[in-house]
């Protein structure tokens, strides 16, 4: 038997791809909460500490220490209905549950702080931290696809100390540091059923008769019952662990005149070397202890650490601000996102002779697209709206995995900012998120004929549709020292 292991490690890598707020993947929300009220378009526009995150230039345009932290709350809603999931070698389907719709939590939320402080007339410094990604969903452990996915739980935090020097009026440039941690726990199920529906249908294939017979042997050499086959149920398998990893942003702003600037900001890829465990659990698979033991043993599935090395994705961000009279200001930010570094990810199994686990990603590249405005209602308000459209770096629905059933999405989103004194101001944000439907047809390529140490994997393809909308809602407190 080769029963599937998607490890933590695949699940945290498909996270890692989306390196902030505009690019897709599994982003966590806004790092911004007076960015979010744009939808993400203000970039060129630093409207207070935040800047750090969009484009560290803009640090130049702060005066004296500022300090903005805000919340970031995602209501996400998601239902997923199976259209025909099937065991490795299509011996059948895999049952379980064949619609879901608590698998995604009620709502998660995501803080972020930036401090900025202004030197002297060139120079400005600034430290920035917020959440870039994260994951949670529960599937449970007989949905009909349990043997890709039953359960993630990523959490991630960067660090960014950062830094800005402004030629002369017209010119600015920003650098940053970028240090990363994640956390991730990871669930799935584990098809013993499957693998002994595939020996007993397939017997008269002489290779495989052997394999069964072999283990009915070892069953009864270990003191167990045979017809306990008969009742056999999932095992299953639970992984976590962290991992830190550095790299940097840049950022340029041009001041074409006092009211227009444009922007440009660069993040760049970041490479993690993800270490966890993997602890398989064969004990509830047949209620004989000891014919648990030689399923265990034969699936060669035993608890050891894991390792894939990944680069996560870069992005290149445009941006353009205009202030168009004392009411109104407009912007604009475009974002590519190169995705498509993430290619197959092969996830390797330490000190265990089992061939790695190959999850097919083939990502393309993204756009992103925002439009916004500000609109000063009076000395108090400050109103902000702003729409964009997003593409999805899953390219087709052969390469849409549970941990990821992304897709294309639009946002709409309001904003305002609300002057409390003349040194404090809160920011409020709330968007909408609507995603196409996201059809998979995903199918893990390991044959179980595969010679030992040759691949780890069972084949079984998932069939079904994500449809996913979701609402954030952001605060932020904004202070000037």
């Amino acid at each position: 038997m080769n029963p599937k292991y998607l490890s933590l490690m695949v699940a945290a890598a498909l996270s890692a791809a989306a390196m902030n707020a505009n690019a897709s993947g599994y982003r966590f929300g806004s790092q911004s909460v007076s960015g979010q009220g744009t939808a993400d378009s203000n970039t060129a526009e630093a409207a207070d500490a935040s800047t750090i995150f969009a484009n560290p230039a803009g640090l130049s345009r702060l005066e004296g220490t500022q300090i903005s932290g805000g919340v970031t709350a995602v209501v996400p809603h998601s239902t997923y209905d199976d259209q025909g999931s099937r065991r490795y070698a299509n011996i059948g389907a895999t049952g379980g549950a064949a619609h879901q719709d608590d698998y995604a939590p009620s709502a998660v939320a995501a803080p972020s702080l930036y401090v900025s402080h202004k030197l002297n007339d060139q120079w400005a410094v600034g430290f920035g931290t917020f959440v870039p990604y994260g994951a949670k969903l529960d599937y449970d452990n007989n949905w009909a696809g349990r043997y890709a996915l039953t359960s993630i739980d990523l959490k991630s935090v960067t660090l960014n100390p950062s830094m800005s020097f402004k030629l002369n009026e017209q010119h600015s440039f920003g650098f940053g540091i970028d240090a990363e941690f994640m956390k991730a726990k990871l669930g799935q199920g584990v098809d013993v059923p499957g693998s002994i529906m595939f020996l007993s249908a397939n017997a008269a294939n002489p290779a495989i008769a052997a394999r069964r017979a072999a283990l009915l042997q070892a069953i009864v050499a270990n003191g167990g019952n045979p017809a306990a086959l008969a009742a056999a149920k999932d095992g299953h398998a639970t992984m976590d662990g962290k991992d830190w990893g550095v790299g940097f942003n840049l950022g340029y702003m041009f001041n074409l005149s006092k009211d227009t600037r444009f922007g440009l900001s660069y993040r760049s890829s970041i490479h993690h070397k993800l270490k966890g465990d993997a602890v398989w659990d064969f004990s509830t698979v047949t209620t004989d202890a000891k014919v648990n033991a030689v399923l265990q043993a034969s699936s060669r599935k035993s608890n050891s650490p894991a390792l894939v090395d990944i680069k996560t994705p870069e992005t290149l961000s445009a941006s353009i601000f205009s202030q168009v009279d004392d009411k109104l200001a407009v912007m604009a930010d475009l974002t590519w996102s190169r995705h498509s570094r993430m290619e197959d990810l092969h996830i390797q199994f330490v000190g265990t002779g089992e061939g790695d686990e190959v999850i097919r990603q083939q990502w393309k590249n993204t756009m992103r697209a925002s439009l916004g405005m500000n609109y000063k209602l009076n000395d108090a308000w400050l109103l902000r709206a702003g729409v964009a459209i997003d593409e999805s770096p899953v390219d087709k629905a052969s390469l849409r995995h549970p941990a990821l059933p992304d897709s294309d999405r639009k946002q709409i989103s309001f904003g305002a900012n609300w002057k409390v004194t003349a040194n404090s101001s809160i920011d409020l944000a709330y968007s909408y998120l609507k995603f196409d439907d996201a059809s998979s047809t995903y199918q893990n390529q390991c044959s179980t004929l595969a010679g030992p140490g040759t691949c780890t994997g069972n084949g079984e393809t998932t069939i079904g549709t994500w449809r996913t909308h979701m609402s954030l809602i952001g605060v932020a407190y904004n202070y000037k020292f």
